[in-house]
C-alpha cells in the first residue's frame, strides 16, 4: 500500500517508518524536520524515506495524491508543548489535523488514521473506561485531539474511511529519544542521578504503551477492513498496563541497580488521571500483538541508556525534551512565533 506517513522524523515515527516497509508498505514522509537535531546515539539514524519537507498548515491536495492511506503523526505532542500557545495548538492538532483529513480526502486516499491520544479522557477518576466514555480533556493538547476527531469524523464517506487510535502514553527506545514521557524520564533519572523522582504525588493512573507497539496497532490498522473501522476510535494499549505513576516508579527501581525513590518538593495530584480498557482494539484488528509491558521496557530502557552513556546533562538538557528544543528554536531565532521555521537570510 502506497502510505503518506506525516510527523515521519519525530518519536513515533522514526520507529514507525521502518516497521511499515518491512511490512511491504511503500512509505513517504512529510515532516518539517522541526527534531533533526534530537538525534540519539544509541540507535540506529533514522530511515531514509521519500519525504515532502511541509508544514501540516500548509500542505496541498498535490501532495497526497497517490496515496492509498494517510497516517497522520505530526502534532505538537504533549501537553507542556501545548501549552506555549494554546492558539498554535489548536492551529497545527486541530485544524492542521483536519485540513491534512481534507486535503487527503480530495486526493483519492481511501484510509486516513489519525493518531489522537487516550489524553482525551482527561479527569476520568479511577473507573475502568472504555472508547465509549465522554471524553474530558483537561489541557489544550486533549481538546485538540477531541475538536480533530470530531471534525474527521464528519468527513466521513463510503469511499473515504477515517478512523482514530488513541494511544496510551508511550514510552521506549527511539531515533528521537524522548524524556519528557513518565517511562523514559524516570529510567533516565534513575540512570543519570541514582534517584527516582516524581513531579506528582505518585497516584495519577496511566496506561503506558511502547513505541514499537503503537507502531504496530497502525500496521494492523492498514491491514484491517476500513468498512469496519471507519470512524470508529481504537484505544492502543494493553488492559494490564493501566499503573499508578508510583507504580511505575516502582517497576523503575526494580529494573536500575541502587536507585531510589523520591517526590520532588511541592508535588500534588495531576488532575490528568485515567484508566483504559483496551478490549476493542483486539477484537477489531486481529493482527494487533504488542509485545512490551513495564518491566520490559524499563529494562529496554536502562540497557540502551547504560551503553550510549546517557548523562546527567543529557537528561536535563533540551535535546530529548521537546518544549525544552521548541523554546530554544525560538530562542535562536529558528522558529518564530507562530512556530513556523524562519527563513534562512
Amino acid at each position: 500500500m502506497r502510505v503518506l506517513l506525516t510527523g515521519h522524523q519525530g518519536y513515533i515515527g522514526t520507529v514507525m517508518a521502518p516497521m511499515l516497509r518491512g511490512a511491504g508498505h511503500e512509505v513517504t514522509g512529510l515532516d518539517t524536520g522541526l527534531y533533526t537535531g534530537c538525534t540519539y546515539p544509541g540507535t540506529p539514524a533514522p530511515a531514509e524515506i521519500p519525504t515532502i519537507n511541509r508544514d501540516v498548515r500548509d500542505v496541498t491536495v498535490a501532495d497526497l495524491r497517490g496515496f492509498e492511506a494517510v497516517i497522520h503523526l505530526a502534532a505538537l505532542s504533549n501537553d507542556p508543548l501545548a501549552d506555549i500557545n494554546p492558539d498554535i495548538t489548536y492551529d497545527i492538532n486541530h485544524r492542521g489535523s483536519v485540513r491534512i483529513a481534507e486535503m487527503a480526502r480530495e486526493a483519492g486516499a481511501a484510509r486516513f488514521l489519525l493518531a489522537s491520544s487516550c489524553s482525551n479522557y482527561g479527569a476520568a477518576g479511577d473507573a475502568v473506561i472504555d472508547e465509549t466514555a465522554s471524553l474530558q480533556p483537561v489541557t489544550a493538547y486533549g481538546k485538540s485531539k477531541v475538536l480533530a476527531e470530531r471534525d474527521i469524523h464528519a468527513l466521513k464517506t463510503p469511499h473515504f474511511s477515517p478512523c482514530f487510535l488513541r494511544p496510551a502514553t508511550a514510552y521506549g527506545i527511539s531515533p528521537r529519544l524522548r524524556l519528557d514521557i513518565v517511562l523514559n524520564n524516570l529510567v533516565a533519572c534513575a540512570v543519570t542521578t541514582g534517584l527516582i523522582v516524581l513531579q506528582s504525588d505518585g497516584t495519577p493512573w496511566r496506561p503506558i504503551v511502547h513505541a514499537a507497539d503503537i507502531s504496530r496497532a497502525f500496521i494492523a490498522a492498514l491491514n484491517a477492513d476500513p468498512a469496519k473501522l471507519s470512524g470508529e476510535a481504537f484505544n492502543v494499549g494493553r488492559s494490564d498496563q493501566n499503573y499508578q505513576v508510583i507504580e511505575i516508579a516502582q517497576a523503575v527501581a526494580r529494573t536500575v541497580p541502587g536507585c531510589r525513590i523520591e517526590i520532588a518538593d511541592g508535588a500534588g495530584p495531576d488532575t490528568r488521571s485515567y484508566r483504559v480498557n483496551f478490549d476493542k482494539i483486539f477484537r477489531a484488528m486481529p493482527d494487533f500483538s504488542p509485545q512490551f509491558d513495564v518491566l520490559k521496557g524499563a529494562l529496554e530502557l536502562y540497557e540502551s541508556f547504560t551503553a550510549a552513556g546517557l548523562t546527567r546533562d543529557d537528561f536535563e538538557g533540551t535535546r530529548y525534551k521537546r518544549t525544552g528544543t521548541v523554546k530554544a528554536l525560538m530562542a535562536a531565532g529558528r522558529l518564530d512565533s507562530s512556530l513556523r521555521q524562519a527563513p534562512v537570510s
